[in-house]
């Protein structure tokens, strides 16, 4: 068994075998004289007791749990992006084919594309401390989520025509757009975090991402959600 010895003299460390115990003899590194301790100066430092129950060594018998990390950024990213080139081709086809597009076509729009980017930004924005969501309680999270999400588009759809007294919603300004759309987007923020445990600022990205996606996929579609007047 090896003794730590420190020399006084120039501090370097390092270590002799306990045959040398209590001897003296040169430091390796600055030849001067020195005494190796014995067993009686050896200082063993103890740690803590963990309270855990021991086996006749005095190791602890429970054995550590491992994290085992889930990675849901691979999945997420192949239904986001499969789901987002659908809607694009869809939102072209509208444009191509129709000059009024159908309010049940908007909200099944609103409806279809909210799953695959919530599902998505979760794996962006959710706590890495933290366990993740998964399986059953994954879908079913996202799936509350996203119909609340689609819900808050009728604060658009109604706000403007009760408070504004507006005969449709593209009739408003750009200016009270943003407004309706900030208040839409707080809302979808307060739902994210509550629904996923999220800080504020990450259910402010979640609900964010849906939305903005959402307008872009309408302005391809050729729907007027304001007017610059």
């Amino acid at each position: 068994m090896a003794i730590q010895v420190t020399c006084p003299n120039c501090l370097k460390r390092f270590q002799v075998s306990d045959k040398f115990a209590g001897k003296t003899g040169p430091c390796p590194n600055c030849k001067k004289e020195i005494k190796v301790p014995d067993a009686s100066e050896e200082v063993v430092i103890h740690a803590p007791d963990d309270g855990a129950p021991k086996d006749r060594q005095g190791v602890s018998i429970l054995k550590p749990l491992k994290r085992t990390e889930t990675d849901v950024t691979r999945k997420g990213m192949i239904i986001t992006f499969g789901a987002i080139l659908l809607a694009v081709a869809a939102a072209v086809g509208l444009r191509m084919g129709m000059e009024i597009i159908p309010v049940y076509i908007l909200a099944m729009g609103a409806l279809f594309l909210a799953p695959p980017l919530v599902w998505s930004g979760y794996s962006f924005v959710r706590d890495s401390e933290l366990e993740p969501h998964v399986g059953p309680d994954l879908r079913n999270r996202v799936l509350i989520l996203s119909v609340i999400l689609a819900a808050l588009w009728l604060v658009y759809a109604f706000v403007p025509s009760y408070v504004m007294e507006y005969d449709s919603p593209a009739e408003m300004s750009y200016l009270w757009f943003g407004i309706i759309f900030a208040v839409m987007v707080g809302l979808g923020a307060l739902a994210s975090a509550a629904t996923f445990d999220l800080e504020p600022l990450n259910g402010l990205t979640l609900a964010g991402l849906y939305f903005i996606v959402a307008v872009v996929l309408a302005l391809i579609s050729g729907l007027t959600l304001a007017t610059n007047v």
